[in-house]
C-alpha cells in the first residue's frame, strides 16, 4: 500500500465536481420538502424519484470513471446503482404509504451514510486533514436513517421532515466530498509529469534491489 503522500502524487481525482451538483440538486429538494411537508405524496415520490434517479447516474459515472483512483470506488458505485434502483421503484409506484416512502428513503440515505464513511477513509489515504467532518457525517447520517425505517415518529417529527433532515445530510456530504475532491485535484494537477516519471523510476530500482 502506497503512502499517502506517494499517493495523491501519482493519481488525479477526476470528475470531482459530480458529488457537488448531487449536493446542490438535493438542496433544491430538501427547501421543497420544507416548504410544502403537507405536500401530495405522490409529487413528493415523483420529487425523490427523479432526485434518486440523478444522484444514482451520476454516482455510478463518478465510481467507474475513479476506479483507478479510489481503494473504496465500490461503494460508490453500488450506492448509484441502489440509488438507480429506489428512483425506478419510486417512478413506477407513486402512490405509495408514508411508511413505505420513508422506509426506501431511509434505506438508500442508510446505504450512503456508510458509503461516506468508506470515503472519508479513502480521503484520510490521501493526506486529507478534514476527513473527520466527513466521518462525522457518516455516522450522524447512519443514526439519523435507522431513526427514519424503524421509528419514522421521533421526538414529535414527521416523517416528511425526518426525510428533508435526512437529504440535509446528504446535502453536506456531497458539497465537503467535493472539496475534498477538489483539493486533491489541484493539488495533484501542480505536481509535474517529469516527477511522477521520476518516482516512478526510483519505486523500480527500489523494488528491484529488494527483490535481489
Amino acid at each position: 500500500m502506497e503512502t499517502s503522500f506517494l499517493k495523491s502524487l501519482k493519481q488525479t481525482i477526476k470528475h470531482w465536481y459530480i458529488p457537488l451538483l448531487v449536493g446542490i440538486f438535493f438542496v433544491v429538494v430538501s427547501i421543497v420538502v420544507f416548504s410544502s411537508p403537507a405536500g401530495s405524496l405522490v409529487a413528493l415520490s415523483l420529487l425523490f424519484a427523479l432526485s434518486f434517479l440523478f444522484s444514482g447516474l451520476s454516482e455510478s459515472l463518478f465510481a467507474l470513471a475513479n476506479k483507478d483512483h479510489l481503494d473504496n470506488w465500490g461503494w460508490s458505485l453500488a450506492l448509484g446503482i441502489i440509488t438507480l434502483i429506489v428512483g425506478f421503484l419510486l417512478l413506477l409506484n407513486p402512490a405509495l404509504s408514508l411508511t413505505v416512502l420513508a422506509f426506501y428513503i431511509g434505506f438508500v440515505i442508510l446505504f450512503r451514510s456508510i458509503s461516506t464513511i468508506g470515503f472519508a477513509i479513502d480521503v484520510k489515504k490521501y493526506g486529507s486533514k478534514n476527513w473527520g467532518g466527513l466521518l462525522v457525517l457518516g455516522i450522524i447520517g447512519t443514526i439519523v436513517s435507522f431513526i427514519l425505517i424503524w421509528n419514522p415518529l421521533f421526538a414529535g417529527l414527521s416523517v416528511v421532515i425526518l426525510v428533508a433532515l435526512s437529504f440535509l445530510f446528504a446535502v453536506l456530504f456531497s458539497i465537503l466530498l467535493a472539496f475534498q475532491l477538489r483539493k486533491l485535484h489541484k493539488s495533484s494537477k501542480r505536481i509535474s509529469a517529469n516527477l511522477v516519471e521520476r518516482y516512478d523510476a526510483i519505486v523500480k530500482e527500489i523494488r528491484a534491489e529488494w527483490d535481489d
